[in-house]
């Protein structure tokens, strides 16, 4: 009979996620995994095979989630358009400016590991589809204009939060991110009831 792990999985992963998140793939050590996970390296590797499985699984999760959120936002915000909005919202926080881990995975290993390169494509088609969605019903709304195009106004907002993300990266202030995120969503999705 199999031994049941001692240890909670998602935990696991989630540290290790964010030990990925904040020093990349290439400087994210054994060592520094055994570290964050409390894991031994047999048990870790035993569990979720090697640092590159390891790290699938980790930026799995994390896209996983996102969209949950991302679903959330859309399904429970009372007027779409506002959904749309908050896609825009800078991130700005106390903590650590760490991007988007896709996004960051995506430039880091892209060129090279065609499994990240997939990830992403799927993941960024992905949230394109949620997001287009969010725009159809803003449509049905009355708040864009009927003739937008969903698909390609989703891509737009995407784009822009990513630019959004990566200009936090590089220690820009709250209160210019904040400008640059309300022209986007005044270009991007002006609100049709006030025109």
């Amino acid at each position: 009979m199999a031994r049941p792990r001692g240890f909670d999985e998602k935990q696991v992963l989630d540290a290790v996620r964010d030990q990925f998140w904040d020093a990349g793939y290439a400087a994210t050590s054994l060592e520094d995994l055994m570290r964050v996970s409390g894991l031994g390296k047999g048990s870790l590797y035993a569990a979720f095979g090697d640092k590159h499985q390891l790290f699938l699984r980790a930026l799995r999760g994390y896209t996983h989630e996102q969209h949950d959120h991302l679903r959330q936002a859309l399904a429970e915000t009372p007027r779409a358009l506002d959904a749309l909005r908050k896609i825009l919202e800078p991130p700005i926080g106390d903590g650590p400016r760490r991007g988007c881990l896709m996004a960051n995975s995506t430039l880091e290993l892209g060129n090279a590991d065609p499994e990240v390169l997939d990830h992403a494509h799927r993941t960024y088609e992905t949230s394109t589809a949620l997001i287009a969605d969010g725009v159809a019903r803003a449509q049905r709304e009355g708040d864009l204009p009927a003739d937008a195009d969903p698909i390609a106004l989703a891509r737009a907002l995407l784009a822009a939060q990513q630019g959004l993300l990566f200009m936090s990266r590089t220690g820009l202030d709250a209160a210019a991110l904040t400008a640059t995120a309300r022209s986007l969503a005044g270009q991007i999705l002006p609100d049709h009831r006030e025109g």
